[in-house]
């Protein structure tokens, strides 16, 4: 597979016209690539692309794949953000979530990054589980805050269909996760979070000041992204392309010379429906300039009045000519932007 991406890298160096500003390596589990595959991809990344001045470049990694080897590696060949895929600090929480690593690796491979020069790290915890009572997901956050970790995506538990746990629940042998709850533990995370310093810049990132994620802003800004590997996505700035799925397939493909990959070009309605969905996740909000600017006058007139009744709500505000939500809003994000669309 790891030959595969090197060839796409090669097939598609052209398909960015600016210099790279942020390298995330995820989608699976790429710490476990070995040292050697890991440096390879990134010569080649370096090859084929002009990479900006302190360029981010963020591994995910699971806790039980940290060790002081691969740290160092990492570091020395230009990674300089961790993503741990934490969940919880809680054995119970990890064992329902059928997580491979324990409670104590997840404390000791936020310490291990740390004390091998790494002050970047994001962890990401899981919400709203039957196992999390308040008390419980207040221990969790209170762990992240008292380890120092800059930056915290968290997320409500989500059930997909046809897997193994929606089938557990569906047979009665797992409790479902209570939407209630789930509500209830985000509003007790944004008020945690504020008491500690942090930043609600994203719906489900918080940063403290000057640690927020360079990848992820520049997602949620509508700036150009290249994806490389089976079912990732791009993005030029006019059209959106998704490499297939299926690895053989993918793997076949890039063999004969070719990205395997499914494009659609946006409409301006797609457009600008997508900058209302991502703008409100935002703590900027959508600007009503922007909307000016790059939709015409009479779109964001029309958001400012249908937008009119969330204000009254106080669901939402307006600040500096940009539409925000308030912390009540929050709770109803993707409902408020799609009632916006056109």
């Amino acid at each position: 597979m790891l030959e595969s991406i090197v060839g796409e890298i090669r097939l598609r160096k052209n398909y960015l016209s600016a210099p790279v500003s942020t390298i995330y390596f995820g989608g699976g589990t790429p710490s476990i690539c070995s040292n050697e595959q890991l440096s390879n991809l990134i010569n080649e990344i370096k090859s084929a692309f002009t990479l900006a001045p302190n360029v981010e470049m963020t591994l995910e990694s699971n806790p039980d794949d940290i060790t002081i080897e691969k740290l160092l590696h990492w570091k020395a060949i230009g990674i300089n953000r961790l993503s741990i895929g934490v969940q919880s600090f809680r054995e119970v929480d990890l064992q329902w979530m059928n997580r491979a690593h324990n409670a104590i690796q997840a404390t000791s491979a936020i310490l291990l990054a740390k004390e091998n020069g790494f002050d970047n790290i994001s962890i990401d915890l899981i919400y709203g589980t039957p196992t999390l009572s308040d008390e419980q997901w207040l221990y969790n956050v209170q762990t992240a805050i008292k380890l120092q970790v800059p930056h915290l995506s968290c997320y409500a538990l989500t059930v997909e269909l046809k897997t193994a746990l929606d089938k557990m629940i569906e047979r009665k042998k797992m409790e479902a996760p209570d939407p209630e709850k789930q509500a209830r533990h985000f509003e007790l995370l944004m008020q945690w979070m504020e008491e500690a310093g942090y930043e609600h810049y994203e719906i489900s990132n918080f940063a403290k000041p000057g640690m927020r994620s360079k990848h992820n802003s520049s997602y949620w800004q509508g700036e150009p992204y290249i994806g490389l590997g089976p079912a990732a996505h791009s993005f030029n700035g006019h059209s959106r392309q998704w490499n297939i799925a299926n690895n053989a397939l993918y793997i076949k493909g890039i063999a004969a010379g070719n990205v395997p990959f499914e494009m659609e070009e946006l409409t301006p309605t797609q457009a600008l429906n997508e900058y209302i969905m991502t703008s409100l996740r935002t703590s900027e909000g959508l600007s009503f300039e922007k909307v000016k600017h790059n939709f015409g006058e009479d779109k964001a007139i029309e958001i400012r009045k249908n937008a009119t009744i969330y204000i009254q709500q106080k669901n939402a505000m307006v600040r500096n000519e940009h539409l925000q939500l308030t912390s009540k809003g929050k709770l109803l994000a993707d409902g408020i932007a799609a009632d916006l669309f056109f």
